[in-house]
């Protein structure tokens, strides 16, 4: 792999998140692209969907395997803490690999940098090899792999022969000699696979002793008493590659014979080549049985340099018992590429043809010709094409010139009503002029990232929309998409969610500049609290820069506010998500979380998640934020029925209406509070609300962070990643986010609480049509599609739903009117 002998090509992987983590960058020790191979989802726990694979283009011997994380120079934390090997001969039939003990799961890295090499015991030959992560909870796993043998020359695909059987010893002790690593069929035979017979490792003189360690007697060796066989033969069948010109084979044996056990008395070796039939007459060798040395040994018949695919051969009883430990063939056919193996090739390789065997080849000058006139036609057949797509661009890109200047035209004239600032204070649709001025460029709102002001890509989804050119959107006050814009290739994962949405992989709050100013002179009003009363429960989410955990916090009444109360005892310890800044986070990453801490310290109202206390003395950084018991909203519901016939049915737990209405009533109350301070969410969702005792609901940001909920979330050629489905068609195609925008949100949030979370928002639509979607909420030609009526809801909450899905920001209700409309519904 890393020394470039296996082409591209040759590696392919079940999925890839992005471009630049794609398989052919899963080189050990290589860091190109975005440093590893990654796939497109989470691993989750017993579930092997993900993979690696190496397809070597012959049958290879390899005994050692490495693995690595994806380092990126320090800008990615990603790895595979375990893993298990899948290989095949032929790319249909798939075996597990499992070690002498008969373990599959093989341990792999605990950083992302350092190299870690594992033995194949038994090594493995295998033309397809695949690398698939394994994890105890759902994470994201990167890998960077490497292969180390040599090409199998045997050409041996599988044997086929009777089970081993066990010995009953003098002492009643138990010696077990059945091919325990045989990776076929196995029964009373042995089918279609390779074994101990093959693993390169020699028995020992005394068969009831072996080469590793704690194993059972009889474990180096395979064998079978004449008492099992009538015929008094053990009949082997071996299937190879291709037809093969074979000189030799060597069977080691084991010829213990104070304990009855001798080495085959005679062999018969019949041939079959291109038909079913075998050859009706039998090649015979008669060794010379030893009853003076007891050694074991190699035993060699010549096969006089038969042509043939298969060989069975029949192992004549010389005493009681017959053991083998490893049979190889020598044959020459064809020329090796032996590039694979690395200097001093392992122990435990098989031997290749020997010497003064090599063969002669003749060159067919009939063929060569034909081959040279198929790769002229080849070349030529490529330049075509070549000079067609090169055609193809440059008239593409004067059918672009042309329609530039028309939409250009139109899109400038649709966008610029009256200098719109998407501005909501209070009760009030319209701002004052400096208001208007410090909310005209929406590249202000810290900390939005560059990406999340990024239409271009988006707008390439859209024919109507290819050419909204950096001047039109210039006009609007929306933010170049160049502007600000990470050099280099993007990082796996959250490491653009990091950038977009805070540094812990979750969502933090827009602020509009000018408020960020007034924060900044202020102190963090929270404590300190000591680490050491944290106690570890379970990772909520990650990201490049860090981690969110759920913890238990003791004593922590004693750090809060007297104007917070928990509905607990003093005593009891409390449910906290605690954010924490990875030690290894640039400069950056460190002011941004600072900000964090001084922004969320600011957020005081009963339905937004509150900062109870900061770890912020020594590293890793830690911010304590509330955590209610019930988890999600999103999750809360989806264990819920409606009340009614189906759920009395069902035996389901349920959720009343008037409980539905009150929680998206608290939703309401928190974005008010929100909005008034001009904090924009930009994520609203019910993934992203926390459900506590009696229906109490808190607004929080941990939901992007969640393995659990990629799906909701939209990347864009690997770069930005986006909640579109939630998202209003100005935060789609213009980059624009405003609390009129999370008013489209909160929307589709109502939605989602009366359906109970049942399904995605557009479900029905794939990814890229929701983006055509809001092409036609642009256009307002009344052909976008709206999200329908739940079931369980009233005209009047699907009338609020719909306003809050129009077209113009102006004409959507502020979070106050919102929130008057629930509590006058309510009651």
């Amino acid at each position: 792999m890393s020394g470039g002998q296996i082409q591209d090509e040759d590696i392919s992987a079940s999925s890839q998140w992005s471009e630049s983590t794609a398989a052919r960058y899963g080189r050990l020790d290589f860091e190109e692209g975005d440093g590893a191979w990654c796939p497109e989802i989470p691993v989750e726990p017993d579930n092997l969907k993900e993979f690696l694979q190496i397809d070597l283009r012959s049958l290879h011997f390899i005994t050692l395997v490495g693995t690595q994380g994806r380092h990126a120079g320090g800008m990615g934390n990603e790895f595979a803490q375990m893993y298990k090997i899948k290989y095949s001969r032929d790319g249909s039939r798939w075996i597990s690999w499992r070690n002498r003990f008969g373990k599959q799961i093989i341990e792999g890295n605990k950083n992302a940098y350092d190299i870690v090499l594992k033995d194949l015991e038994p090594p493995i030959i295998a033309r397809f090899v695949r690398f698939m992560p394994v994890t105890e909870h759902s994470m994201n796993v990167c890998m960077r792999v490497e292969l180390y043998g040599c090409e199998w020359l045997d050409g041996l695909v599988s044997y086929n022969a009777p089970a081993g059987q066990h010995m009953i010893s003098q002492g009643g002790h138990h010696i077990h000699l059945n091919d325990s690593v045989y990776d076929g069929a196995v029964g009373n035979s042995m089918t279609e696979g390779l074994g101990q017979l093959t693993d390169g490792m020699c028995g020992l003189d005394d068969f009831t002793q072996s080469h590793i360690y704690s194993v059972w007697p009889g474990y180096d060796y395979v064998g079978w008493t004449n008492e099992s066989f009538s015929n008094n033969f053990v009949e082997i069948m071996f299937e190879f590659d291709r037809i093969r010109n074979f000189t030799t084979m060597k069977v080691h044996c084991n010829n213990m014979f104070v304990k009855r056990v001798k080495t085959f008395k005679r062999v018969d070796c019949y041939f079959r080549s291109e038909t079913n039939d075998w050859e009706p007459t039998a090649l015979s060798f008669n060794p010379v049985v030893d009853d003076v040395n007891p050694s074991a040994r190699f035993v060699t018949v010549s096969l006089h340099n038969h042509m043939a695919s298969a060989i069975k051969c029949q192992y004549h009883f010389a005493d009681v018992w017959m053991m083998f430990s490893e049979i190889t063939f020598q044959s020459d056919t064809a020329v090796y590429n032996t590039t694979l193996a690395p200097p001093n090739t392992l122990p435990g390789t098989p031997t290749s043809t020997q010497p003064g065997d090599d063969p002669t080849h003749k060159v067919d000058d009939s063929n060569t010709r034909i081959l040279i006139g198929c790769l002229v036609a080849i070349i030529f057949i490529l330049v075509a094409i070549i000079v067609i797509i090169l055609w193809r661009q440059v008239w593409q890109k004067m059918l672009e010139k042309a329609s530039r200047r028309m939409l250009d035209d139109e899109l400038t004239a649709s966008l610029s009503i009256q200098s719109e600032t998407f501005t909501y204070n209070n009760n009030n649709h319209s701002s004052s002029p400096s208001e208007q001025e410090s909310n005209s460029t929406y590249e202000r709102i810290f900390p939005l990232g560059p990406d999340y002001q990024e239409p271009s890509r988006l707008i390439r989804k859209l024919p109507e929309f290819v050419q909204c050119t950096e001047e039109a959107a210039g006009t609007n006050g929306v933010k170049s998409s160049q502007a600000g814009a990470q050099e280099g290739v993007p990082h796996y994962a959250e490491a653009d969610i990091v950038n977009l949405q805070g540094v812990t992989g979750s969502n933090t709050y827009a602020v509009p500049a000018i408020t960020m100013d007034l924060l900044s002179g202020k102190d963090v009003a929270v404590e300190e609290f000591p680490r050491k009363l944290l106690t570890f429960k379970e990772k909520l989410g990650e990201g490049q820069f860090g981690e969110v955990h759920l913890c238990e916090a003791e004593g922590m009444q004693e750090f809060m506010d007297k104007d917070f109360s928990f509905d607990i005892s003093p005593n009891q310890p409390i449910l906290v998500a605690v954010k924490m800044l990875r030690a290894d986070a640039n400069k950056n990453a460190r002011n941004d979380f600072l900000k964090e801490i001084k922004i969320m310290s600011r957020l005081k109202d009963p339905n937004i998640i509150r900062l109870l206390a900061v770890c912020i003395c020594s590293d890793p950084l830690c911010m304590i934020t509330e955590y209610m018991e019930n988890g999600d909203l999103n999750q809360f519901l989806s264990r819920h029925e409606p009340e009614g016939e189906a759920a009395l049915l069902s035996n389901s737990p349920t959720v009343s209406f008037t409980s539905l209405h009150y929680m998206a009533t608290q939703i309401a109350s928190g974005m008010k509070y929100l909005s008034s301070l001009n904090f924009v969410h930009r994520d609203l969702a019910t993934r992203n609300c926390l459900v506590g005792k009696n229906y109490t609901i808190k607004i929080a940001d941990f939901g992007m962070s969640r393995n659990l909920y990629s799906g909701d979330y939209y990347r864009i050629q690997g770069r930005a990643v986006l909640p579109i489905r939630w998202m209003s068609w100005e935060s789609i195609l213009l980059g624009k986010f405003t609390t009129a925008s999370d008013v489209w949100a909160f929307g589709v949030t109502l939605w989602e609480t009366l359906t109970f979370c049942r399904e995605q928002p557009y479900s029905q639509l794939s990814d890229e049509q929701v983006i055509e979607n809001t092409g036609e909420f642009f256009r307002d030609q009344k052909r976008q599609i709206y999200l329908p009526q739940p079931t369980i809801c009233p005209d009047p909450i699907y009338k609020l739903m719909l306003c809050c899905w129009r077209r113009d920001t102006k004409d959507r209700p502020s979070f106050n009117e919102i929130h008057r409309t629930l509590l006058e519904s309510q009651t």
